[in-house]
């Protein structure tokens, strides 16, 4: 795989992309690398030149969602904010910035991870544990409780809130998926989004809270 990550950037993109429409679309099992090759322009040999068979070219695929999602997505999210709704606004655009970016990356992982975490090479189960453990870290530690009205279950709180936004990012790919991003003027969406938090932030905040 060490030649692959040695092509140039256009032509490692379109494999790529390739790769992860017909896996998304197909599965493992159906997948063709004879679409693959295809969709990316490049000869049935060259794919194999570069990965040994279809399973290592899928567990790379696997291996690189998990890079993006840490270095893209993960990362990014500022842990100083100590507002568990303001965290999760800024780590929602953050999220939506890199499935802009990488739409094909994000529906493929869904996919995956649709499967169960049995289905996850094992080689590569100590990335996803300390994807799933960074995540956890990035979006509930230091948090400002207080915050929270004294009169409702905190972790219920949290979990409602977290489906909240989950629902509201996966309306928002679903229309916009096969859109061209760099035409899209997303503060009609974003602004929606800001005003059902703060709705999040009237039900569950107590009064004296910071606006």
């Amino acid at each position: 795989m060490k030649k692959f990550q040695n092509l140039d950037r256009d032509k490692k993109t379109r494999i790529l992309n390739a790769a992860f429409q017909e896996f998304s679309e197909k599965g493992f099992e159906l997948a063709s690398t004879n679409s693959i090759v295809k969709k990316a322009n490049i000869g049935k040999g060259m794919l194999f030149y570069y990965f040994k068979n279809k399973k290592e070219l899928y567990n790379y695929l696997i291996d690189f969602c998990f890079d993006i999602t840490i270095d893209e997505y993960l990362l990014k999210i500022n842990i100083e904010q100590k507002d568990v709704i303001e965290r999760f606004k800024q780590a929602a655009i953050i999220k939506m910035a890199a499935f802009a970016e990488y739409p094909d990356v994000y529906n493929f992982m869904g996919t995956v991870l649709l499967k169960g975490e049995e289905h996850i090479p094992d080689k590569l189960k100590p990335k996803f544990n300390r994807l799933q453990e960074l995540g956890y870290s990035r979006l509930y530690e230091n948090i400002d409780y207080s915050l929270f009205r004294d009169d409702i279950e905190v972790d219920k709180a949290f979990q409602l809130i977290q489906w909240a936004i989950e629902g509201y990012q996966n309306k928002l790919k679903q229309e916009l998926y096969g859109k061209n991003f760099s035409e899209i003027n997303f503060d009609p969406y974003w602004e929606e989004f800001f005003g059902y938090l703060e709705i999040l932030k009237t039900s569950f905040y107590s009064k004296g809270r910071d606006a």
